[in-house]
């Protein structure tokens, strides 16, 4: 890379050309244009990058070769990524531990060390046992490639079941573990553990999961469909394992499978992506014949998940309720009018989540977006509600459902995450354990605060920022969203953010509709024809930032992935002249042609489908992808992409900075690749501090005064 052929400058190199003159044309790698035109519903559309769809194709292959190379020798030139890599590294090699994990008198944790690259686990005898290594995936592979994906201990502590991931990708293979030799099974290997979690019998003989088939002849986009619920007994070929519950054919669905922990009740659940859920349970001891699937609660257009304890279920549910609710359902009278409200709906707060811990309802609600944890009896009475150490996030409480003991976590935007191990019966709480992290926090303040969207509905925001910060515009912001499938943006500590901070950025996290932070209402108007809405959400939270002088367009940066993704790609295209930067990972942004790559037929139910027309006309309204008008001016832009991510496939990414590269008469495009990842990434802290480094130091250059103005020709 000569430097005449640089898009961005170094820190003795003269400023870009004025705005009103226009950059010079970037020197990308070479992108072929072949228009396909196709006519949906009538609408006649030009895809001029359908081939950079095909990832296995050689010349592809040379082109996101050629293009991550490009933007790697682009990215390190950048003049404070070194220093924001440096620093990235105190904050990220650091020791944690995990809440331990009780089976029959053996412990089970993970652990990161300062000086590893990736979490190990460990088991002990009882509590102050020796700890002795489970899994190191450490010593898996050379190149840190080989992943450990989701583990499960059976209930007499003998045995594990667990996930290993090649490049951290969702496709999985299942292994079996013995705990005390640490010998792994040459017999219990189980192909297809993409969506599979260990349920234990009460024994330890074997479990129930979910299989899916591996047969390449199936189109990758089908596969949910063919998914079975399957039982493995242990020492068993696992092509012999009895099929529990057989395909839905309906690839748009999950199929999930829970035994209770006694081992009587196996339910089934049939999610219909993210909007609903149809349950069936089994009473394995039923006398007199086979165990039959009985409806506990089928067709109904309302999520459900279930407690089982003691021969009762505990239904959480929004089924009425936006803000959900809890029912007590004795199995034996399954039929909806028999089931017993013990837990209403709450109008002021969001019920989140639902666990029998102790013999006693664990209540995890969300009041405006930070955890509130109640203990109530099994008939719904309050017992307590749990001091927490501020306004954050919990995790749990978690533990068995027979046991006293359990563990909450709790981190904020200012508090590192933190352990709290409590007595469910007394409620006396201590502190087990709190990440060390090089922080110091004091010099920042957090803030909450509510502001219209397009329509009037009121949105929140999170602000961080130092507490000497002057509303006078002049800060840079980064401004964070996501506004989908129920993922609720809470106080979390992110180390990644502190580089930002400490230069005297304002890091925001917007709380957009789509989300759950305020119930299924809130999520229902966030998707399929009112998607448009969450984009509407995100831009009010960017414009709310510059008209209360935290920042201004030029010196604000944007930042989602996946889903997220999706949201700064529709900001990009709908306002270009708000923004500074855009950094933009792993995402969906061709929105007429998604459902037919990766898992996008599991989200029809959250987008809709460009096969229906009134939801192709929704989806086409603003598909990032295609309205990128030629000649625009669009800020810098970096696209973040994976080699493995067999969740959202990459060809939205490559079709995505093809067509701007083309297009825009703004900032530079580029598209950085990361090897030997999927989705969330490629499970190595080394990667992640590189990435971390090279996403805010070219948020920091693009929002300053060294780059170009964006100015937009709307």
């Amino acid at each position: 890379m000569t430097a005449s052929s640089s898009l961005l400058p170094t820190a003795a190199s003269a400023a870009p050309a004025p705005a009103s003159e226009g950059p010079s044309r970037p020197a990308y790698p070479p992108t072929r244009v072949a228009p396909v035109t196709d006519a949906v519903h009538g609408v006649e559309i030009t895809d001029p990058y359908r081939w950079l769809e095909d990832g296995s194709a050689p010349e592809v292959k040379e082109w996101m070769k050629a293009q991550d190379a490009f933007t790697r020798a682009e990215l390190a030139r950048l003049p404070e990524r070194d220093a924001i890599a440096s620093r990235l590294k105190q904050l990220f090699y650091i020791d944690a531990v995990s809440a331990p994990r009780h089976r029959r008198g053996r412990y089970f944790l993970s652990r990161r060390h300062a000086t590893k690259e990736k979490s190990v686990v460990y088991w002990k005898e009882g509590k102050s046992g020796e700890e002795r290594v489970l899994f190191d995936p450490n010593t898996w592979s050379d190149d840190g490639s080989v992943s450990l994906g989701g583990w499960e201990v059976s209930w007499d502590g003998k045995n594990v079941a667990y996930k290993i991931q090649q490049n951290n990708s969702d496709e999985a293979t299942l292994h079996v573990m013995d705990v005390a030799s640490g010998k792994r099974s040459d017999v219990d290997v189980i192909e297809g553990g993409k969506y599979a979690v260990a349920s234990w019998t009460p024994s330890g003989d074997g479990f129930y999961y979910v299989w899916l088939p591996t047969d390449p002849s199936i189109p990758v986009a089908e596969r949910p469909g063919y998914a079975e619920v399957r039982f493995h007994r242990l020492g068993q070929d696992p092509k012999q394992d009895r099929v529990v519950r057989g395909r839905t054919g309906d690839p748009r669905t999950f199929l999930g499978a829970s035994l209770s922990k006694d081992g009587r009740f196996l339910m089934l659940t049939v999610s219909h992506g993210w909007t609903s859920a149809d349950v069936y349970f089994r009473d394995l001891r039923r006398p007199g014949g086979p165990a039959v699937d009985k409806p506990l609660a089928v067709g109904r257009d309302a999520h459900y998940s279930v407690e089982v304890y003691k021969d009762r279920f505990y239904v959480h549910t929004d089924e009425g309720a936006p803000h959900y609710r809890v029912f007590e359902v004795d199995p034996d009278r399954p039929e909806r009018a028999a089931w017993k409200e013990i837990v209403p709906e709450r109008p002021d707060a969001t019920l989140d989540s639902v666990s029998i811990v102790g013999g006693h309802l664990a209540l995890s609600y969300l009041k405006d977006a930070s955890s509130r944890v109640e203990v109530r009896t099994l008939d719904g009475k309050l017992v307590r509600e749990v001091p927490l150490p501020g306004i954050g996030t919990v995790g749990g409480p978690s533990g068995l459902p027979d046991e006293d003991e359990a563990y909450f976590s709790f981190e904020s935007y200012t508090s590192p995450h933190e352990i709290h191990a409590t007595s469910i019966k007394t409620g006396r709480t201590e502190l087990y354990a709190r990440v060390e992290v090089p922080v110091d926090p004091s010099p920042f303040s957090v803030e909450q605060t509510f502001f219209p969207s397009k329509d009037g509905t009121k949105i929140s925001m999170f602000i961080v920022r130092r507490k000497d910060m002057k509303k006078d515009g002049s800060s840079r912001a980064l401004l964070y969203g996501y506004g989908g499938f129920q993922m609720s943006q809470t106080p979390a500590f992110t180390a990644s953010m502190y580089p930002w901070l400490e230069r005297g950025g304002v890091y925001a996290v917007a709380n957009l509709r789509g989300g759950g932070e305020y119930g299924e209402a809130w999520h229902r108007d966030g998707m399929l024809l009112k998607k448009q809405n969450v984009f509407d959400d995100f831009i009010a939270a960017a414009e709310h930032l510059v008209h209360e002088g935290y920042t201004r367009p030029e010196r604000l940066a944007i930042l989602g992935g996946s889903n997220g993704g999706l949201l700064v790609g529709a900001a990009l295209t709908q306002r270009p002249d708000l923004f500074g930067a855009v950094l933009c990972g792993v995402p969906l942004l061709d929105m007429v042609r998604y459902h037919l790559f990766g898992s996008g037929k599991t989200w029809i139910s959250e987008y809709g489908s460009a096969d229906d027309p009134e939801q192709f006309k929704a989806l086409y309204a603003y598909s990032p992808y295609h309205h990128v008008q030629t000649g625009k001016r669009y800020p810098p832009v970096l696209l973040m992409s994976a080699d493995s991510d067999d969740r959202v496939d990459p060809m939205h990414a490559r079709k995505f900075a093809a067509a701007l590269q083309s297009a825009s008469a703004g900032g530079p495009v580029l598209l950085r690749i990361e090897r030997n990842a999927g989705h969330g990434g490629a499970d190595l802290i080394k990667s992640a501090v590189a990435k971390g480094a090279d996403q805010i130091s070219f948020a920091l250059w693009a929002t300053s005064a060294q780059a170009p103005a964006n100015k937009s020709n709307k």
